[in-house]
């Protein structure tokens, strides 16, 4: 005999509210087996419905083969914590935002680099400067229902993406996904701690006398250089700036955390 499921016409019920509620009902008939429409409804009714978590479901017998079952969806709360740091990261520049001062011998002036650091005959060398960059950490607590494969492989995909629309008062292109880390508490939820780094988005910059420059907090700025004359020595000078990008733009509702 085949054994079918089919939801109810009076399915949906529905609570709204601080602690809504939803009720699938289906109708299984073709089988006297209650392990065979246990799996049959587990398979059948979503994990997520209307924003709601599966929580769970029961199997009356009718008789004749025939079942009434019942899935129940809630609303999960999620304890959250938070953590941050301004530690900030590192980044090798070539260009100063001013020259304080310049220093020759007596009788001399000194070549004029407009801002290029650490010139050589062959090269701009620069040096390291630590950026503003807002480290912060959430940890989350999610039902074993919402960590699906797909869940854990939009995580995976997500990772090293900034974010292409406001994210958790960030402008676009502002936070940079680290990651996340996972593990299982018991047979019930997950423990999944997401890492962002957020660097502010930037206009007006200036590079010698390239003005008006403009770059988001993940794009990369690089400075191009061509020799040029002053005070009878060869220095060089910016000629040319460019902003790339470098990370892909990623959807961080995926995440599910929150935007």
């Amino acid at each position: 005999m085949t054994i079918t499921i089919d939801e109810r016409f009076n399915s949906r019920e529905a609570t709204e509210g601080n602690t809504p509620s939803t009720e699938l009902l289906y109708l299984v008939q073709g089988t006297e087996d209650d392990l065979q429409v246990k799996a049959l409804v587990a398979a059948t009714a979503p994990t997520l419905y209307d924003g709601l978590v599966r929580d769970s479901f029961s199997v009356a017998p009718l008789g004749g083969g025939v079942w009434e079952c019942t899935v129940r969806y809630v609303h999960q709360e999620s304890e959250t914590q938070f953590t941050f740091d301004t530690g900030g990261g590192t980044q090798h520049i070539t260009q100063s935002l001013q020259t304080i001062g310049s220093y020759a011998p007596a009788g001399f002036t000194a070549p004029n680099f407009q801002g290029a650091m650490g010139v050589t005959t062959d090269s701009v060398e620069g040096t390291d400067i630590t950026l503003p960059v807002y480290n912060f950490t959430e940890t989350h607590y999610l039902s074993g229902a919402l960590v699906t494969p797909a869940y854990k492989a939009t995580l995976f995909f997500l990772t090293g993406k900034v974010n292409g629309a406001a994210f958790k008062g960030f402008s676009i292109g502002e936070v940079l996904f680290l990651g996340a880390a996972g593990s299982k508490r018991g047979s019930d939820d997950w423990e999944i701690t997401y890492r962002f780094a957020a660097s502010p988005n930037v206009t007006g910059l200036a590079v010698g006398p390239i003005t008006g420059i403009a770059k988001k907090g993940w794009e990369y700025l690089w400075v191009r250089y061509a020799d040029a004359e002053d005070q009878h020595v060869l220095v060089k000078r910016p000629i040319s700036a460019y902003v790339e990008r470098v990370y892909e733009l990623g959807d961080f509702s995926g995440l599910g955390i929150g935007t």
